[in-house]
C-alpha cells in the first residue's frame, strides 16, 4: 500500500502520472470500492481486514501485485468521495450475472469475517442482498476451512 503511495507521488513530481487504469464505468472499481466501504465500515480496518481485502481483489481478478494495489488506491478514493453506495450497487448490478452477484455478496461477507467480529454495521451492509443468507454460510464454511473459494472461476463482464 505504501509503494502506490510512494508511487503515486513519484508520478506526480515527475509530472508523468499516467491516467487511471480503472476507469468510472469499470465494474472492478466499483466492486473493489463497495469492499473498502465494508472492511471501513465498523470504523476501523485492520491490518487482517487490508490483507484479506487486498488478497481478494488479486485473486477475484486475477490482477498482479502492481494492478492490485493501483486498484486498492483507486477504490479507496471512490469510496471515500462517493455520496452513496448507488454508483457502485448499480454498475454491479448491471455488469455482472446472477452468479458474479452472488460472488460478489460472498466477498463482501469474507470482509466482514476477517477480523473474527460482525459489527451491526457490517452485518446490515452485507444482507442488503437476498442472496445473503446463503453467501453469509459459504463465506463462514470458507473462513472456517470447511469450502475452497470460488475466486478461480471469475466473472467477466459481458
Amino acid at each position: 500500500m505504501f509503494d502506490a503511495l510512494r508511487k503515486f507521488l513519484s508520478d506526480l513530481t515527475a509530472g508523468d502520472k499516467h491516467p487511471a487504469r480503472f476507469e468510472d464505468n469499470d465494474y472492478r472499481l466499483a466492486a473493489a470500492a463497495l469492499l473498502v466501504h465494508v472492511a471501513a465500515i465498523d470504523g476501523e480496518v485492520t491490518p487482517v481486514e487490508r490483507e484479506r481485502l487486498h488478497a481478494i481483489i488479486k485473486q477475484r481478478f486475477d490482477l498482479d501485485e502492481e494492478a492490485t494495489d493501483e486498484l486498492v488506491a483507486e477504490a479507496t478514493q471512490a469510496e471515500q468521495q462517493a455520496v452513496d453506495l448507488y454508483h457502485f450497487t448499480s454498475l454491479i448490478n448491471r455488469s455482472l450475472d446472477e452468479d458474479g452477484r452472488r460472488r460478489m455478496v460472498e466477498m463482501m461477507w469474507e470482509i466482514v469475517y476477517a477480523d473474527g467480529r460482525v459489527t451491526e454495521f457490517e452485518d446490515n451492509l452485507a444482507r442488503a442482498d437476498r442472496a445473503a443468507p446463503e453467501c453469509r454460510r459459504r463465506a463462514g464454511a470458507r473462513r472456517a476451512g470447511r469450502l475452497r473459494p470460488p475466486w478461480r472461476s471469475r466473472v467477466t463482464s459481458p
